[in-house]
């Protein structure tokens, strides 16, 4: 047994993902060198009767446990630390705070072919160079294949060969690679390259910047004026107002640093235009990560970064775990949206932790948003962040023009107004193009019987089955049943079913009849599957021919279309009357969001929201004084009833088979939540409130009943005192082992 100089074992303190609030103690393995094992490497060890992948945390000379029944760890399966020691940091305060496992948290922050214990000392690139001997003809041919001439033009820049992934990070195509293989003008090879760094590529820019005017360049200024210190700047510029370009030169001022930049984006949606900006203007790799990536190119990515050979990381949420070892700017852009905040496993908001990392790494952070949340609104009234406004939209473009439609008693079609539809034929007829917004998938909401009413419900949620066209049948998008349209009435067995409501499909068929001469082009997650899906329609819309865009929240952020002058919005109601707390808030960035598409070039932007509700006041006070008079009325009502930014929740969520064992796990858990209240004196004005147990607002959902129990504070300090002494008891219950039960601190969405 190997030991330390006292003859004490040496115990390693291993965690492991698994649900368990702990560290696992093993000993060393057999025959390995100890001196080459440290803190942040993977190893394999025995756990019941599988083996798993989990990370040195620490080592120790005494465990808890008989050393006799400790297991052996295998041979660390790294040379180095996979775990960099401020990724380390992140992820216990994350643990912490979010209230999960430290095992669970650091397996979020690797690329799964590492948590699935992949050998890193077998890694081999695959690498491209210009072929040896190459026939001038079919060279010649090239610019009739203009994708395969772009990926040649970077391929023979590097005579001596290239990385996959650093040519992919310089905008060529794997497929296009291939395809220049077989016409004998490109061939890959394998080995394990010396990594260049990014700082290496001179000079850093390929495009000149743009100028930036008074307000971009005030913004620049307060990012950059303490380059190497911990800041965080919220940077409130309305849709059009040139954000992008003020994040791009503080990134050059970064890299000019020999620093590099992390950027997060909310969705995969935005990746392919901020990517091509990104790259058009950088000559240092930008590396991409999302979850639309296989494994393997995942690993590519986090490997690039880990190495220092990626400048730029451009990535969704997930991304705030690279490690990048020059890390020097954070940007998150649309900070505001809901997809920072991981809604399963550990329930982590990217931002907040982005700005967590920033503190940690000493670097500044900016949050940018048309539309910020009320929290960084709050933090920055308090100075806590700076605070940046564009107010004016970049080069000659106006803000839209705002028009509220009422429909109340009028013949729609499809959902379109008679306003509606003039508007967009007048739109085409000036050669530009118009953006319809619906936020429903499919082609109608369900499918109802007109001869007694019956509705297509989900057998395993309280939820219609959406009416899908292409394919034909039945969907449930929160559960993911799938069924055949029926023929007949399972009720009443009439065969007159018909759809009830609008999706994007049927408002696409619609409109393609009714403007039959016009392309008319569906944005949706079921439209965008196929991996090119997107892009290839960006590009047809970025030609700038007459065109109609339909589509849900996937093209309300970050895109720019210079010939969209026309925006509709089919329903502006439903946010404003939501049980969540949050419904307005979120509903008001979404309108202003959408709305922010129109009119971003030379030509003027006309918004027109159809509402059954014109006289709604926080409808009428967003439309006519905009978000910051809107914004600042919903933080005066949160405010008075002690509400987020002004105060702090966690969500404890049961799911069971049978309601009453959700309903009664949570009743025992208030109970035990009383008496912590009481012992660790939480009580009183600055105390934590417990609310429920209570139905969640889908109360039934994948086949499961689903109860909920609120924990309010005013102050975090309190909350967290009782978390802390309630989830372990959580996980001890008895009946907490039969049921799922989960822990959402600052949740975003209660339903």
């Amino acid at each position: 047994m190997s030991t330390t100089s006292n003859d004490s074992p040496l115990i390693l303190r291993i965690a492991l993902p698994v649900t368990l609030r702990r560290l696992f103690d093993y000993l060393p393995p057999e025959n390995g060198d100890l001196s080459l094992v440290r803190p942040g490497m993977r190893l394999t060890v025995p756990f019941g009767r599988r083996k798993v992948t989990g990370i040195l945390i620490d080592t120790a000379t005494h465990s808890d446990f008989p050393i006799e029944k400790l297991k052996r760890a295998d041979v660390p399966l790294d040379q180095e630390a996979v775990i960099t020691d401020d990724i380390l940091q992140l992820c216990r305060w994350a643990a912490t705070y979010y209230q999960y496992s430290l095992g669970d948290t650091l397996s979020q922050a690797l690329p799964v072919m590492l948590r699935q214990g992949y050998d890193l000392s077998k890694e081999a690139h695959t690498c491209w160079r210009p072929a040896s001997d190459i026939d001038p003809a079919i060279l010649g041919k090239l610019n009739r294949a203009p994708r395969q001439q772009a990926t040649w033009e970077i391929v023979k820049t590097h005579p001596t060969g290239a990385t996959e992934v650093a040519l992919k990070a310089l905008g060529a195509e794997t497929a296009m690679l291939k395809k220049l293989a077989e016409k004998g003008l490109t061939e890959s090879y394998s080995h394990i390259p010396e990594k260049r760094p990014f700082h290496s590529y001179d000079p850093i820019l390929k495009t000149s910047e743009l100028v930036l005017n008074h307000e971009q360049q005030q913004a620049l200024e307060a990012i950059t004026c303490d380059a190497n210190r911990f800041s965080t700047t919220l940077l409130h510029g309305v849709t059009g107002s040139g954000k992008t370009e003020v994040y791009l030169q503080a990134i050059h001022n970064t890299l000019k640093q020999q620093q590099q930049a992390l950027v997060l984006v909310p969705e995969i949606g935005l990746t392919p235009q901020t990517l091509e900006r990104f790259r058009n203007r950088f000559n240092v790799p930008v590396t991409v990560l999302h979850s639309g990536l296989n494994d393997r190119e995942r690993l590519n990515g986090w490997l690039s970064a880990f190495h220092g050979e990626a400048g730029i990381i451009i990535g969704t949420r997930s991304s705030i775990f690279t490690p990048m070892p020059y890390l020097g700017l954070i940007i998150v852009d649309e900070e505001h949206d809901l997809s920072y905040k991981q809604q399963d496993s550990i329930r982590y908001s990217a931002r907040d932790l982005a700005i967590y990392r920033g503190k940690l790494r000493d670097v500044p952070v900016v949050l940018g948003s048309a539309t910020p949340s009320l929290e960084s609104l709050h933090n920055a009234k308090n100075h806590r962040y700076r605070y940046q406004k564009l107010n004016q939209r970049a080069g000659n473009a106006k803000p839209p023009y705002l028009e509220l439609v009422d429909i109340r008693g009028k013949q729609l079609n499809a959902g379109l107004s008679e306003t509606v539809e003039q508007a967009i034929h007048q739109t085409l007829q000036r050669g530009e193009q118009a953006l319809v917004f619906l936020n429903q998938r499919g082609y109608a909401p369900t499918l109802s019987c007109n001869e007694c009413g019956h509705l297509m419900d989900c057998p395993q949620c309280d939820a219609h089955l959406t009416l899908h066209r292409t394919p034909p049948h039945l969907h449930c998008h929160h559960c993911d049943l799938q069924r055949p349209i029926p023929l007949q009435c399972p009720h009443c067995n009439s065969r007159h079913l018909a759809p009830v409501g609008q999706g994007t499909e049927r408002s696409e068929e619609v409109l393609a009849r009714q403007f039959r001469n016009t392309k008319v082009l569906r944005i949706d997650r079921d439209s965008t599957r196929r991996k090119t899906a997107l892009s290839d329609m960006l590009t047809i819309i970025h030609k700038g021919e007459p065109a109609i865009l339909v589509g849900t929240q996937m093209l309300a952020k970050g895109h720019h279309f210079p010939k969209v002058t026309l925006v509709v919005i089919l329903n502006a109601d439903s946010g404003f009357f939501s049980a969540d707390f949050r419904g307005p808030e979120k509903v008001g960035q979404l309108l202003l969001q959408v709305a922010g598409r129109a009119g971003r070039s030379t030509r003027p932007g006309h918004v027109i929201i159809q509402t059954q509700f014109p006289e709604n006041q926080q409808l009428q006070q967003l439309v006519t004084q905009g978000y910051d008079a809107f914004a600042e009325s919903l933080l005066v009502q949160r405010q008075s009833i002690s509400l987020p930014p002004f105060g702090y929740m966690a969500l404890l969520t049961a799911e069971a088979t049978h309601a009453n064992d959700a309903h009664q796990f949570l009743e025992t858990v208030a109970s035990h939540a009383q008496q912590i209240i009481q012992t660790q004196n939480l009580a009183g004005p600055m105390g934590v409130k417990v609310l429920g147990p209570m139905p969640a607002a889908m109360e039934k959902r994948q086949g499961r009943y689903r109860m909920q129990l609120f924990l309010q504070g005013v102050s975090r300090g309190p909350l967290h005192t009782l978390l802390n002494h309630l989830v372990p008891a959580m996980e001890s219950s008895p009946l907490g082992r039969k049921i799922r039960w989960s822990v959402d601190v600052d949740p975003l969405e209660i339903g």
